[in-house]
């Protein structure tokens, strides 16, 4: 039995020891996989799997925030919807939906006899205001010098005055339809109308087709001028009071939901909607951006006063229990660690210079393209106090200082944070 037991013993002290030395022999390779407490290492291709990005703090205005919505408009005057004024049949049309055009530029053509009836009139009234303006001037002389009688210079006077009221409103149709009154007492007749653009702008919509007859109040084109575009939101009630001319509106479009616009506030409605118990404001927009149509989705917030605070995009943010952690590149550790590789490496080179002289060119390049590929990059996670959020973005209060060219990792931070966890709990096994 002692025996028995004895050998026991020394088999297990035998375990011991070899487990020992095994330890000792992988310490060091423990040490080249894991980093310091509180610090991952990643490699090129982990990086950019993780497509990490690195930064810095944002300034941000996280104070009382305003949340609005609203649409993309043009003001009255930057948007026309263009009639006949005088019914007629579509002869042709010169746009397509989409064009841009300009101040009078033709956009369609309309035919019908009513044209031909309105000038024939014209005409006709042109040569008898002539001859009545002759008459009168004639009844008034011999009037004034008590030749002629007084009933006759009266009835060529109202006669020659109706004429010339009927001239001027004949002429000022024709001039509404685009017709030449001087090319019309000149004896030219025309069987059509042009069709033009009051304002600059792009066509929006067209409501007509070919040989179709419009009236008078039918609206054939639609143009907007998107160059006076400006940013319609609407404020509910509660906070009304809060809202001033001047202030700033941070917003984003529907179609760009990741660009970040502004827009001044220059005027604030008087009035409620009866359903949503909201108000408009209208803002300038800040930025020259192309591709802005009337009538797009917006939402935003405007800050109600000045304060910027230094904060950080949530993805860069990690908290463990109650504590908040940020990581950013520690640029000393990374140094060390590329000092410690070369130091390996000259003395491999060392050891394998005579193996090496026939393919020393070929063996450097690739060396180089491994070194590019496993490049690693040491984070450092430091704590930090979070504030006020808003979109997306945190405020961030320091603890401890960092040097003002601290880069920062702005997204992948709770990666970062599991990544170090596994680490930790390989090295502890």
């Amino acid at each position: 039995m002692k025996t028995k037991i004895f050998i026991a013993f020394i088999a297990i002290a035998s375990l011991m020891s070899c487990n020992s030395s095994n330890n000792k022999g992988h310490e060091g390779e423990e040490h080249e996989e894991h980093g310091a407490e509180g610090v991952v290492i990643l490699k090129k291709n982990q990086r950019d799997a993780l497509n990490l990005k690195l930064g810095s703090f944002l300034m941000r205005n996280l104070t009382t925030v305003v949340k609005t919505n609203g649409q993309l408009e043009v003001p009255p005057s930057s948007s026309a919807d263009v009639t006949a004024i005088i019914g007629g049949n579509v002869k042709s049309i010169k746009v397509f939906h989409g064009d841009k055009v300009s101040k009078g530029q033709l956009l369609a053509i309309l035919e019908h006899p009513d044209y031909i009836i309105l000038q024939e009139e014209f005409s006709e009234v042109a040569n008898k205001l002539e001859y009545l303006e002759k008459e009168y001037e004639r009844q008034k002389e011999l009037f004034e010098n008590n030749v002629g009688a007084g009933k006759d210079y009266q009835q060529v006077k109202s006669e020659y005055n109706t004429a010339k009221a009927k001239y001027a409103g004949l002429k000022s149709r024709l001039q509404l339809i685009n017709l030449s009154p001087d090319k019309i007492e000149e004896g030219i007749i025309s069987n059509t109308v042009n069709i033009l653009s009051p304002i600059n702008g792009f066509v929006n919509d067209i409501n007509i087709r070919v040989g179709s007859y419009v009236d008078a109040k039918d609206i054939l084109f639609e143009i907007t001028d998107n160059s006076a575009i400006h940013a319609d939101f609407m404020i509910y009630e509660k906070d009304v009071h809060l809202v001033k001319e001047g202030q700033k509106v941070h917003f984003t479009v529907s179609n760009r939901p990741d660009e970040e616009l502004t827009a001044t506030v220059f005027a604030i409605g008087k009035e409620f909607e009866a359903k949503s118990r909201a108000v408009h404001i209208h803002a300038d927009i800040n930025e020259k951006v192309s591709g802005l149509i009337s009538g797009m989705y917006i939402s935003g917030h405007l800050h109600t006063d000045e304060k910027y605070t230094r904060t950080l995009p949530n993805d860069a943010i990690v908290t463990e229990g109650t504590k908040s952690f940020i990581f950013v590149l520690d640029k000393e550790s990374m140094e060390e660690h590329d000092a410690h590789d070369e130091g390996n490496k000259s003395h491999e080179e060392v050891a394998n210079h005579d193996n090496d002289n026939d393919e020393g060119h070929n063996h450097d390049e690739h060396a180089n393209e491994l070194n590019d590929e496993n490049r690693e990059m040491t984070f450092r996670m430091v704590e930090v106090i979070t504030g006020l959020k808003d979109e997306g973005y945190t405020e961030i209060k320091l603890i401890d200082s960092l040097p003002e060219n601290t880069q920062i990792v702005m997204n992948a931070a709770y990666y970062l944070l599991s990544d170090m966890g596994k680490e930790e709990t390989e090295h502890n096994h």
